[in-house]
C-alpha cells in the first residue's frame, strides 16, 4: 500500500497542475451568425452590425436557489464540470450518473442538431460522447476511473455534500435557439409565398373617329 500511495501522489499533483494550467484559460467557443453565414471561433469576434455573438456551453452550473458549502461552491467555481450528451446514449447516461451520485454540481449541454453536432468538433475536435469538462481539461468518452481522478484532483468531495434544496438545472442545447426577427420572419413569408396572378389587361379600345375628334384623342 505505502508504494501504491507514493506512485498516486505525482500523478495526482501532475494532474491538479494540469487542471490549473487549464482553469486559467478556460476555451469558450463563440458562435456568430451575420450576412455570411454562422460560423465558429474559440476568439469573441468584433462588434459589427447585423452579426450576433454567442458563447456555446460551458459555464458555471445553476444552484436551483440552494446555497452549496463553502469548499464545494469555491470548487464549482473554480473548476465548473459540464457534460455533454445526447439521447439514446448508454454512455452519456452512465456519465450523467456517476456526476449525480457523487453530488457535483454540474451543467448539461445536449447535442441534437447539425449546428450541435458542429459546435462540439470545434469544442472538443471530435463528435464523440459523452465529453466531460472539469475546469479547462476535456475527458472524451465515459471512464468512471478517469472522471474520478480528475474530480478528485479539482477538489469535489466523493460523496454529495448537495443540500436537500438543491435541484439539478435542465438540461440545455449546445447551441442556443434563437427565434427569428420579426422583419426576417416577413421577408421569408414575402420570399415564400407566391405571387397571386393578375388578371391579363383588357384591351382598349380607340375610341371612334369623328369629325370633332379626328385624331381618336381619349380624355
Amino acid at each position: 500500500m505505502p508504494v501504491h500511495r507514493r506512485r498516486q501522489v505525482p500523478f495526482l499533483a501532475t494532474l491538479l497542475g494540469a487542471l490549473l494550467l487549464a482553469s486559467a484559460a478556460q476555451a469558450q467557443v463563440y458562435r456568430s451568425s451575420g450576412p455570411g453565414g454562422v460560423s465558429y471561433s474559440d476568439q469573441p469576434p468584433p462588434p459589427a452590425a447585423g452579426r450576433q455573438v454567442a458563447p456555446v456551453g460551458g459555464g458555471t452550473p445553476g444552484t436551483g436557489g440552494a446555497t452549496l458549502p463553502y469548499a464545494l461552491s469555491q470548487t464549482a467555481q473554480r473548476y465548473p464540470v459540464t457534460l455533454y450528451s445526447a439521447r439514446d446514449c448508454a454512455p452519456c447516461d452512465s456519465g450523467r450518473n456517476l456526476l449525480v451520485n457523487r453530488g457535483v454540481p454540474f451543467s448539461e449541454k445536449t447535442v441534437q442538431s447539425n449546428e450541435d453536432i458542429e459546435a462540439l468538433q470545434r469544442l472538443a475536435g471530435s463528435g464523440e460522447l459523452p465529453v466531460l469538462t472539469v475546469g479547462g481539461q476535456r475527458l472524451k468518452g465515459y471512464s468512471d476511473v478517469e472522471w474520478g481522478q480528475y474530480l478528485d484532483a479539482a477538489g469535489y468531495p466523493k460523496s454529495s455534500q448537495l443540500p436537500a434544496a438543491y435541484r439539478r438545472p435542465a438540461a440545455t442545447p449546445l447551441v442556443a435557439r434563437s427565434a427569428v426577427s420579426a422583419p426576417a420572419a416577413a421577408a421569408t413569408a414575402a420570399r415564400q409565398t407566391p405571387a397571386a396572378p393578375t388578371a391579363p389587361a383588357e384591351p382598349s379600345i380607340a375610341p371612334p373617329r369623328t369629325d370633332t375628334n379626328p385624331a381618336g384623342i381619349r380624355f
